[in-house]
């Protein structure tokens, strides 16, 4: 299926694949993350544990096993899941949750040895710009933990705005318009 087989304001259904997604660093691909990348997925989670669950972020998947990965993985992930693939070797992953569309949350994190090289800025937005274009987004949405700083300062550089204060995290807002 073709990105303009998805309707503006429309979630994929579980059965949309999801498009490959270039982004404007060479050999870094969003391309989705499924059951058949458990293995691969479930590696990259066990080499992050610490990484992952250093703020109070991602404890489901700083706990995972393979079989609750293999189980997150075939559940319909409420919007896109993709992996940001270097080389075509899983590095992290970013999300699309279709809260209420046109406007939608975001997640992402990447693997602690690939940090810092411009991943993950490149990789979100590659998704957020696909987003616009093919599913209608006007918004999105993403929670910080405080003490993140490497993510405030990804997505500042994305446009993101800081919107809401919470006791444990900053709501950011990014305004899509025209992109």
């Amino acid at each position: 299926m073709t990105e303009s087989a998805t309707p503006p304001h429309k979630t994929p259904t579980p059965s949309y694949e999801a498009p490959d997604l270039p982004t404007r660093l060479p050999d870094l691909v969003l391309r989705e993350l499924t059951a058949q990348d458990a293995d691969a997925y479930y590696a990259l989670l066990d080499r992050n544990r610490e990484h992952l669950s250093r703020l109070g972020d991602y404890q489901s998947e700083s706990r995972a096993t393979p079989e609750w990965v293999r189980e997150h993985l075939d559940e319909d992930p409420g919007g896109l899941r993709y992996g940001i693939r270097l080389g075509g070797r899983l590095i992290g992953r970013v999300d699309l949750i279709a809260v209420d569309p046109p406007r939608y949350g975001t997640g992402y994190w990447l693997d602690e040895a690939h940090v810092g090289a411009g991943h993950a800025t490149a990789a979100c937005a590659a998704l957020y710009g696909y987003a616009a274009r093919a599913l209608g987004a006007t918004d999105i949405y993403a929670g910080v933990t405080r003490g993140n700083d490497r993510s405030v300062a990804l997505l500042a550089r994305l446009g993101f705005e800081p919107v809401a204060e919470f006791a444990d995290y900053t709501r950011f807002h990014l305004g899509l318009g025209e992109r």
